[in-house]
């Protein structure tokens, strides 16, 4: 498991959980409550390969429901496994365990498809010094979730919301009327610990970006040759700059774009691309 990847605090995991338990149980779990009582011993299985990402957060769903639910993972977060082999045991009541299930199941298999993929990434460039960030390309809701489950599979956070780092895109140069002017703007307005980050697409964007003192400069869809130059420049400029490389960044071309020395490539692909990593549980007999 990435050691550095710390799930949301209780208190707001707990809100998110409720919410997606209530949209789940309404008005009451019919089925389970009509039929089943007393307590049950049950387990998770993983049905395909995969890395598993969220059984800390599938222990608090049944947690919720039922306090004296006892969840023991057999496998640590981020660990691969295979498919049939178990991954966790659970005790508890019947109704917690059964209403819990989906919720519970759906999150683990979401987070455990990203951090499947994002793991598959990460493997690319792990001989290099560069670093794979996410994006804000998540779904609605689920973000903070998200972005722990690429942390899990090794990769790094970009910003978690517009309010981490000041980023400048095109649209924003645009509207400020050039790199400098957007700079100078955002900086006389942001609080000062913050970052800011300049998006570029040209060289003559990169000596602007330079020469206004962005503190990350972001080489956007840039050709390999173009990319190189642009690196060598920044370097030569200030070497505590970080540069960040983004578009079109597949598992095909992660490693050249690595190999032109950016400190940070982002990409959304592990989370937008991934799919779900098939998990169940079964009640033993």
């Amino acid at each position: 498991m990435n050691r550095t990847a710390t799930l949301p605090s209780q208190f707001i995991l707990d809100k998110l959980l409720q919410e997606w338990l209530l949209e789940d149980i309404g008005r009451g779990d019919r089925t389970t409550q009509s039929l089943i009582s007393g307590t049950r011993q049950a387990v998770w299985i993983a049905k395909e390969n995969g890395v598993i990402a969220g059984l800390p957060i599938a222990e608090r769903v049944f947690q919720l429901l039922n306090a004296s639910t006892v969840f023991t993972p057999i496998v640590q977060e981020g660990e691969a496994v295979q498919k049939g082999q178990t991954i966790a045991e659970i005790q508890g009541a019947y109704d917690a365990l059964l209403t819990g299930e989906r919720v519970a199941l759906n999150l683990a298999m979401r987070l455990s498809g990203i951090a499947t993929l994002t793991r598959r990434y990460v493997e690319k460039i792990e001989d290099l010094p560069t670093r794979l960030t996410d994006t804000r390309k998540t779904t609605p809701g689920l973000r903070v979730l998200e972005k722990y489950a690429t942390r899990v599979g090794g990769a790094v956070n970009h910003r978690m919301g517009l309010d981490d780092a000041a980023m400048i895109k095109d649209n924003h140069i645009v509207a400020a009327g050039g790199i400098g002017a957007a700079i100078a703007q955002v900086r006389a307005n942001i609080p000062y610990p913050l970052t800011i980050e300049v998006e570029t697409e040209t060289l003559d964007m990169v000596e602007e970006a330079l020469e206004h003192g962005a503190d990350i400069i972001m080489l956007d869809n840039m050709p390999l040759e173009m990319m190189r130059q642009a690196v060598e420049m920044i370097r030569r400029k200030n070497d505590r700059i970080r540069v960040e490389a983004s578009g079109n960044v597949t598992l095909e071309t992660l490693r050249s774009i690595a190999e032109t020395g950016v400190d940070f490539i982002s990409s959304s692909a592990p989370i937008t691309r991934s799919t779900w990593l098939d998990l169940s549980m079964r009640f033993k007999a």
